[in-house]
């Protein structure tokens, strides 16, 4: 795997979920903040984002937003004043189509809203340092994956069509993909966008996400990105923020974290499958790292799970 696709795998839980609402005149909807990431999309006309705690995000047809922290925000059909805030309808409550709406000259606005659930408990940094709210303009000749995938996600919630519940969940899947994608090309801020940007860096941290359990040395990665091991090692701590083996380590770790939560495996086939040689080495390390043992921390991962929709 590439480390974004690791990134997005070690957080995801369970389905996504989504909505093609459609409606006029002036509204106002909240979404409390949630363990999750959530996006809109505008098909036809425009609107107002209001992050808690943030500025408020004109949105235009076409625009695409994610909130990749599950952070609480207001939609409405304008720029609304705090009164008008304080009395949002839940955002469920709205896309069910039952929250208050009023007639005015406001025109009609058709969108896509939508939800990811997200693990927090180990976050890749290359996803914790995604802003708040990461809009995405529509511009022509930008984003061009991104817009493909919002038109076939359009296409599929007019209609249920035949093999739609795995296209859905597939396509939303894709949609948070390109979103990221296109945060990254157009950054100009966070370490990620650089490090993965660096061919050094980047050629070093695909070897290891493709074969983390391999045994690897700095010598041998070194070989495998095509620098000596002393530039490996200076580039590659400067840009991520730990050496290469550290990062192994690190990473090895959130893979046995992840399989902890998501399979019934023994401990001896997870330390095998992530480069450990033994159950006990593998669980030494896990306390070391994460202060806890791999089964304390699937029984929490256990009484987290089920719940979000």
């Amino acid at each position: 795997m590439d480390v974004v696709s690791d990134a997005i795998s070690a957080v995801r839980l369970g389905h996504p979920s989504s909505n093609r609402v459609r409606v006029g005149g002036s509204w106002c909807a909240r979404l409390d903040p949630y363990d999750g990431a959530g996006f809109h999309v505008v098909l036809e006309g425009g609107c107002w984002l209001l992050p808690d705690g943030g500025a408020p995000v004109s949105l235009g047809v076409g625009d695409a937003v994610l909130l990749p922290h599950g952070t609480g925000h207001v939609i409405a059909h304008a720029q609304v004043d705090a009164a008008a805030v304080e009395k949002a309808v839940p955002l469920e409550q709205w896309l069910t189509g039952t929250g208050p709406r009023t007639r005015s000259d406001h025109g009609e606005v058709e969108m896509l809203c939508g939800k990811y659930r997200l693990d927090r408990s180990r976050v890749h940094p290359l996803m914790a340092e995604l802003p708040k709210v990461v809009h995405l303009p529509n511009r022509v000749g930008s984003h061009l994956e991104l817009r493909a995938a919002i038109d076939l996600l359009a296409g599929e919630l007019d209609a249920r069509r035949p093999g739609s519940c795995i296209a859905l969940p597939s396509l939303l899947d894709l949609l948070l993909v390109y979103m990221i994608r296109s945060w990254m090309t157009e950054a100009t801020s966070g370490a990620w966008p650089g490090v993965l940007g660096d061919p050094v860096t980047s050629a070093a941290l695909r070897a290891l996400h493709s074969n983390p359990a391999a045994p690897w040395t700095n010598d041998r990665l070194a070989a495998e990105a095509g620098v000596s091991r002393p530039t490996l090692a200076r580039r590659f701590t400067t840009l991520v923020g730990r050496p290469p083996m550290a990062y192994l380590t690190w990473w090895r770790l959130t893979l046995a974290a992840i399989q902890l939560r998501d399979t019934p495996d023994t401990l001896a086939a997870i330390a095998r499958r992530v480069g450990y040689g033994s159950p006990y080495a593998l669980s030494h390390a896990f306390d070391r790292e994460f202060g806890t043992t791999p089964g304390r921390y699937r029984a929490e991962a256990a009484g987290r799970s089920p719940a979000v929709r």
